[in-house]
């Protein structure tokens, strides 16, 4: 059964029912759905001192059938509101055994499109999240963006009882620390760029005048994808060093940096599920971080991606997964902090041995990998990520839809720079049927008073289509693009360009 969200408003404040006119009940599970939620917030369980995890699971968690094989049903609530988190709960929407999906914050777009109910939610307030899915039955609570993780989501659900899939705050320093991660692949002797940690500016400078240029210069902390400089000359990397650790751009994040040396090849991006034992591999994607065609620019959180990265052989993947995913899970459970949850590792096929090397870890779905991956992932994502919660992958076998998918990211002017806010997108209805298998993920957006979509953030859409091979991919999903009047914004045109050969298309409008 096809999840119910979309069926009952769009968005709706915490404690509050959606109103009746907001609601259409299509069959009786859906009238009985919202008769247990109007029965379980007059009762006691709602109370704290009432709650517990067995009670909730009886009354709101039950099986069914489908096949023969039996299944959990569960409501979810996706935490962020971006991109991913919007492809996520398209995935999730369809999903046979999710009875509900619900989305904190939330946008717009998501909120508009039905592929989830959006709640006005802080989600780094732990037991506000808590208390929403004591009252509306949440079963699975999926964690988007690493700021929550870090700060210890995850931690604060399990031990109320609910089940959250994401690592721990002690696992998702893989991410929230790069000395962190690096000192787990010399542990575990997982291969890596040289580099050495500093905190102190002129031995970093020195240190870096001894490797000569170009050479890489991170931030330790997270900083949203902005704090890895690529410096190909020596005063560009004397330069960065000082951004971050004498003028602190990047706040605590950038209390410390990693000068890494800088390795020549082709990025590729390997998403695993990990249970805390067990890893399993999902398809290849491949991300484009630089803002301008040609990979050229300062970096950014992405500005499109494509899924199956031809670079990523399956010869390579099984390297990346014995060599690197699964080093990195048995690491991190002997030293005491089961990772369960998503490793995204950013690898670089280095041109000289044609051999993987970890760049860095994300710990949860990458974005906008995540896009084209939910696009054409066939299997029930709701019982695949509980499987993952429960300890139980080495049972699971993903299907994926035949052929490719492309994403591109519609940015605002100025993006990963400062960008004005509030520019009004049109035609975006046109755009979604302007071919088939397009799907727009919204990744900042709002609502004027008039209805008109605006843009609130730098990254602001993933135009995302399928397609039976990469080419047809790329040429529906800039169809897409064609059709979308954004006057604020901008794209690059040729994503894919390592794996096809490039079509010119305007990127300003």
């Amino acid at each position: 059964m096809a999840c119910i969200s979309h069926n009952f408003g769009a968005s709706m404040k915490l404690g509050r029912l959606p109103v009746a006119s907001q609601r259409q009940f299509p069959n009786k599970f859906c009238q009985r759905f919202f008769q247990q939620l109007r029965n379980f917030r007059s009762s006691k369980f709602c109370d704290s001192q009432y709650y517990s995890h067995s009670n909730r699971h009886r009354i709101f968690n039950s099986v069914s059938s489908v096949n023969g094989v039996s299944e959990e049903r569960v409501s979810v609530l996706v935490i962020g509101g971006g991109g991913r988190e919007h492809s996520l709960c398209y995935a999730l929407k369809r999903s046979h055994s999710c009875d509900a999906v619900f989305c904190a914050p939330g946008n717009a777009g998501i909120s508009n499109s039905g592929d989830a109910t959006c709640i006005d939610l802080d989600i780094f307030d732990s037991s506000a999240v808590i208390d929403f899915c004591c009252k509306w039955g949440v079963g699975l609570v999926v964690v988007g963006p690493e700021a929550p993780l870090v700060a210890g989501l995850t931690n604060d659900l399990l031990k109320a009882g609910i089940r959250a899939f994401g690592p721990s705050s002690e696992a998702a320093a893989l991410e929230g620390s790069k000395n962190f991660m690096k000192s787990i692949c010399d542990k575990y002797g997982i291969p890596t760029a040289k580099y050495e940690t500093f905190t102190d500016p002129l031995a970093a400078k020195k240190y870096i005048k001894e490797q000569g240029a170009p050479i890489v210069v991170k931030a330790d902390g997270l900083a949203a994808g902005k704090g890895v400089i690529v410096a190909t000359t020596l005063q560009e990397a004397f330069e960065a060093v000082d951004t971050i650790l004498v003028n602190g751009s990047f706040g605590k994040a950038g209390s410390s940096i990693i000068v890494e040396e800088f390795l020549e090849g082709e990025e590729a991006s390997l998403f695993a599920l990990v249970d805390g034992e067990n890893a399993l591999a999902l398809e290849s994607a491949q991300d484009h971080k630089r803002v301008n065609d040609g990979d050229t620019g300062p970096n950014t959180g992405g500005m499109g991606a494509y899924c199956p990265a031809p670079v990523l052989t399956q010869e390579l993947q099984s390297q990346v997964m014995s060599s690197i995913i699964l080093p990195t899970v048995k690491g991190m459970s002997k030293e005491g902090c089961k990772f369960v949850g998503v490793l995204y590792a950013g690898l670089m096929i280095e041109k000289k041995s044609g051999l993987p090397k970890l760049i860095e870890y994300n710990v949860r779905f990458g974005d906008p990998e995540c896009q084209v991956l939910m696009v054409r992932l066939e299997s029930d994502l709701a019982q695949v990520l509980l499987a993952a919660c429960k300890g139980e992958l080495n049972s699971v076998t993903l299907e994926w839809a035949p052929g490719s998918a492309m994403v591109v990211v519609m940015a605002s002017n100025g993006y990963p720079g400062s960008y004005v806010k509030g520019t009004e997108i049109q035609n975006l209805e046109e755009a979604e049927v302007a071919a088939p298998g397009v799907k727009i993920f919204h990744a900042g957006t709002a609502v004027d008073a008039d209805g008109n979509y605006i843009a609130t953030g730098g990254r602001v859409l993933g135009v995302t289509a399928k397609g039976k091979d990469l080419e047809e991919a790329r040429d529906r999903a800039y169809r897409a693009v064609e059709e979308i009047k954004w006057e604020g914004g901008f794209h690059r045109s040729d994503i894919g360009w390592r794996a096809l050969p490039v079509k010119q298309t305007s990127s300003k409008w």
